[in-house]
Parts: structure tokens; C-alpha cells; sequence
């Protein structure tokens, strides 16, 4: 497996100590894609000098006031609930909160976004701007970013490989919609069932590595692709992402040991690549709609 390094909050603005709540933040899972936290913030006046990772600001709350204090007069914005400030990497900004607020901030990575560029724009990813915006509405982001807060808040969705994904589809969204590039034709995603020579090594490598971590970048690196072209891949070839995939995997994995051992569903949890018990239970009664215990009782039955 890949080692890639932790995306930490020292590698961000480190507005969390500002918040009146004790935030919860994506340190714990070691995420190296994109790093989130989810906090109430209290009013507050603030300098952040600029940091290299491209910054999403959800607001869960409002309408809530914020002044821009770059201009010699402030400029007030009113931003209502489900608004997203983009703050791009490089760009340093001064502003004062006029009101508690409940926020959700992500920052993804400035290598994630070039990569995904590389595959939809015209011209040097390197190069690409994603300039600062105030959004009322972009129903997309705002669902990934739901997407990325559920995750922070339920661990069974905390996985490395669905991260990666996540942010490649944020990634993907900021490039498409509120980029400066050229986009190159895009063609639509049009699951055929069949499944091409990549795929297939890629289910394999997921296959043999089961029981351990596997990130996107993992298996990308195993069929000699890029993360996000083989998530694209995968989910036009087969019509899911990798990560349901895996899951479903280690869910066949996991029922058929408990169909022909006497092993331990403790034991079988970490040999399906689940973190514990209860971890595989939460999962299995999802996709089974019983127990591993109780499936266990009916087929050596």
C-alpha cells in the first residue's frame, strides 16, 4: 500500500481555534486528500495569510453577515444558509463574522485538482484558476460537501477510498463549473456492464488486498492510471464507484467464510478489511438485511 501523508489542520488558515464549540475535524482518520472540520464559529475579525490547498467554506447556517476588510471600506455580504465561499490556493484574506455560524470547511488538495484537470481542461493543469466566489447555490457541491460531513460524523463512511473519490468529484465540479479553463468534450457516463482489461486487474488487486486500506491512489497506481480517470472508468464500466464496489466485495467475502468456518466474526471483520465487529454488522445488515450471527445460524443450519 501507498503512504501518502495526512492532510493536517497546520496546513490550513487554522481558523478552528476561533470557534466557541469543540470542532470535529478529519485529524483522527488521516485523510490525505482533502482535510474538513465542522464547527459553530462565534463573531470574530481575522487576517488569514494565504496557504496552497484550494478552501470550501459550507455555511450550515444563516443568513449569517460577513464584511470583507480588503478594500479601504468594508464590503458586507449576506450569505444565507447553504451558501459556499470558494477561497482559492494562494490567496491570503481578511474579513469579520457578524454573527454565530454554523460552517462546514474543506480543503482539497492543489495536486488533486491539477490531476482532475489534466483530464477535462485544455492547456497546463498547473495553471489553472479557480477564482474567489461567494455561492448562493451549486446543488452539486453542496451535496458532496454533505456528502464529506456525514463522513466526519459516522466512520462506517470515513473510508480512504471513498475520500479520494470525494474529492476528485469536488475537484471535478470546481474545474467544470467555476473554473477559467477550456473544458475538453466531456463524454457522458454510460455504464455498458462489460468490463475492460483495467477493471478487471483493478477488481483483482482489491480482490488479493481485501483486508487491508486500500485508497483510489492504491489502485490506480496497481493498473498504471491516474485516480480520477479510473474512477471515471470504473463507474462507466460498471455503473457504481469504487468504493460501493469494494464494500460489496468484502460483504461477499465476509458471508462466505461465515457459510464454511468456524472463524470468529471478530476474526472475519478484520480479515474482510472491516476496522472491527461492529464495524462489519452495520455493513452487512445494510446490504444483507440480518446480522452476520444470524446469517451464520441459517446456512450452517
Amino acid at each position: 500500500m501507498s503512504v501518502a501523508k495526512p492532510f493536517r489542520e497546520n496546513e490550513t488558515h487554522c481558523v478552528l481555534p476561533r470557534s466557541d464549540l469543540e470542532p470535529k475535524s478529519s485529524a483522527k482518520y488521516n485523510w490525505t486528500s482533502l482535510y474538513a472540520s465542522s464547527q459553530r464559529e462565534s463573531p470574530y475579525e481575522g487576517y488569514f495569510p494565504a496557504v496552497k490547498d484550494q478552501l470550501l467554506v459550507l455555511h450550515r447556517s444563516g443568513p449569517a453577515t460577513i464584511q470583507r476588510l480588503e478594500t479601504s471600506k468594508p464590503v458586507n455580504a449576506v450569505v444565507p444558509a447553504g451558501g459556499i465561499h470558494l477561497v482559492p490556493g494562494g490567496m491570503s484574506f481578511n474579513f469579520r463574522l457578524l454573527n454565530h455560524l454554523q460552517t462546514l470547511h474543506v480543503y482539497v488538495r492543489r495536486a488533486v485538482i491539477e490531476e482532475v484537470a489534466s483530464e477535462m481542461i485544455d492547456g497546463d493543469p498547473s495553471k489553472i484558476e479557480i477564482p474567489p466566489l461567494m455561492l448562493d447555490e451549486d446543488p452539486k457541491l453542496l451535496n458532496l460537501l454533505n456528502a464529506i460531513l456525514l463522513a466526519l460524523d459516522d466512520s462506517d463512511y470515513a473510508t480512504s477510498i471513498y475520500i479520494d473519490y470525494l474529492s476528485r468529484a469536488l475537484a471535478s465540479q470546481l474545474v467544470r463549473s467555476h473554473s477559467l479553463a477550456t473544458l475538453r468534450p466531456q463524454s457522458a457516463l454510460n455504464p455498458t456492464g462489460q468490463i475492460g482489461p483495467s477493471i478487471a486487474e483493478a477488481i483483482a488487486y482489491m480482490r488479493e488486498n481485501l483486508e487491508f486500506s486500500i485508497s483510489l491512489a492504491d489502485i490506480a497506481k496497481a493498473i498504471n492510471r491516474s485516480p480520477s480517470h479510473f474512477a471515471r472508468q470504473f463507474r462507466s464500466e460498471l455503473g457504481m464507484p469504487p468504493h460501493h464496489y469494494l464494500v460489496n466485495l468484502r460483504i461477499e467475502k465476509a458471508q462466505i467464510l461465515l457459510e464454511r468456518s468456524k472463524t470468529s466474526i471478530a476474526e472475519i471483520a478484520f480479515e474482510c478489511g472491516f476496522s472491527h465487529q461492529e464495524h462489519l454488522t452495520r455493513f452487512f445488515q445494510r446490504r444483507v438485511g440480518t446480522t452476520p450471527a444470524a446469517y451464520r445460524r441459517s446456512k450452517q443450519n
